[in-house]
């Protein structure tokens, strides 16, 4: 296959929130209170939620930006590439990296709302968080017909009010929903709990995917806090393989046979080791640890129920049948650190030698668009929906980087390292004054 005859769908990118959001989508008892969007003295913009303020991070949005001035500094909306809010803006640089579908992930509600979940008033609480669903559906998705698939966050403190939101934006059309990897580290049931049963009723009723993205729960994960920043990034998409676990031999997938997770930013090389070792784990333990899943091994239950998705992996593609290359899905990541914007097309292309066209297929674009329940041929012929196709639409987008400066995340010179990063990030994070 050729680059420019590929059909790219990226099942995990981010939006920044714009600062109108809320405008017009609340009644006058809480438009008041909504979270708004404060300029800071040191030049900063932040969102303020009950006296709380939540900084748009660097790292967040460094598309466009040189790589030395990557960090975790908060940022101005004039410091960002305008494709990480504005819908227009973001359909250029998607086309400019051959990028036919996008899914989003919020960024200062947390990636399943958990600021939302953090309020005083949750009567507040559910009215905001029904308006931001309604925003990402109606604006970010609806401002460009075809070009991004729903998804929604759910209101985390009540498992029935999540059913209700499940049911409420099916009927809109989304059909995925964020949620975290490990809500016992938010003061939440595990995922071992039947607390969260209605929950997973709606979805497998809806056919909503949940997504389960890196950093949900845990957030920053490190060795230790002297570690390098480098081992912290290292181990984001190996790290979920706790999160794998505790899914797989939770009575979730056996007791709900129509419910689908997506492992989002997980990457794939660990899976076929993850995989065996399960398989290994029910023969040699169950006799004493209980576990039944009938005349099935846990790995195929795995598979029936949970959705890969890799930004860059050769060892994962290599291995693509021991993960299942029915559930393989690609992702872009833009406009983080790890985003592979705007040549993603030749980086994925470079990992891809020998595998058979109908495979390709599958994984960046036919998989995504069945699992979620996405057809952007609705809207787009699929002659103008290949990387060719969409790139020759862009021309003239200004791909050059854009210095803004900026802290770094150090104390003084030398390697960053977890402790700099995590006192920045909760000084960042601090009440407004």
């Amino acid at each position: 296959m050729k680059i420019e005859d590929m059909i790219m769908i990226s099942v995990d990118d981010h939006v920044v929130e714009p600062p109108d959001v809320f405008e017009g989508r609340l009644t006058a008892k809480y438009k008041d209170r909504a979270p708004h969007i404060v300029h800071k003295d040191d030049g900063s913009d932040v969102w303020v939620f009950e006296g709380r303020q939540m900084p748009n991070i660097g790292l967040n949005a460094v598309a466009g930006r040189p790589p030395e001035e990557y960090g975790v500094e908060p940022t101005a909306y004039d410091q960002l590439r305008p494709g990480c809010f504005e819908v227009k803006a973001r359909v250029d640089d998607m086309n400019v990296n051959g990028v036919l579908g996008s899914m989003c992930f919020p960024s200062f509600p947390a990636f399943c709302g958990q600021i939302f979940y953090g309020a005083k008033d949750k009567e507040l609480a559910i009215a905001v968080l029904r308006a931001y669903n309604d925003w990402h559906i109606d604006e970010w998705c609806g401002g460009a017909p075809g070009r991004f698939i729903p998804l929604a966050i759910p209101p985390i403190w009540d498992p029935e009010l999540m059913a209700e939101e499940v049911r409420r934006v099916a009927k809109k059309g989304c059909h995925a929903v964020s949620f975290s990897e490990n809500p016992e580290k938010l003061g939440l049931p595990s995922l071992q709990q039947p607390h969260w049963d209605p929950f997973w009723t709606a979805c497998a009723d809806e056919g909503t995917i949940i997504c389960l993205h890196f950093g949900s729960g845990r957030g920053m994960i490190a060795p230790t806090m002297d570690a390098p920043m480098d081992a912290v990034i290292t181990l984001m998409p190996i790290a979920m393989v706790d999160c794998a676990a505790d899914l797989v031999w939770s009575p979730i997938l056996r007791k709900f046979p129509e419910i689908k997770f997506a492992l989002s930013e997980a990457g794939l090389g660990w899976f076929p080791f993850f995989l065996e070792r399960i398989d290994f784990v029910y023969k040699q333990h169950r006799a004493w640890t209980r576990q039944d899943f009938g005349d099935k091994l846990p790995s195929e239950v795995f598979r029936e129920h949970v959705v890969t998705c890799f930004i860059t992996d050769p060892t994962g593609i290599k291995n693509r049948h021991a993960v299942g290359v029915e559930n393989i899905t690609w992702e872009c990541d833009y406009p983080h650190s790890d985003s592979t914007w705007p040549r993603a097309p030749e980086t994925l292309m470079s990992e891809l030698g020998g595998v058979p066209d109908d495979e390709i297929d599958l994984m960046t674009y036919k998989n995504a668009m069945r699992l979620f329940r996405y057809n952007p041929f609705q809207h787009i012929p699929k002659d103008q929906a290949t990387v060719g196709a969409l790139r020759a639409q862009a021309v003239g987008v200004d791909l050059s980087l854009k210095s803004h400066g900026g802290l770094h995340a150090r104390d003084g010179e030398g390697i960053v390292t977890a402790g700099q990063v995590a006192r920045q990030l909760a000084t960042a994070m601090t009440t407004l004054d």
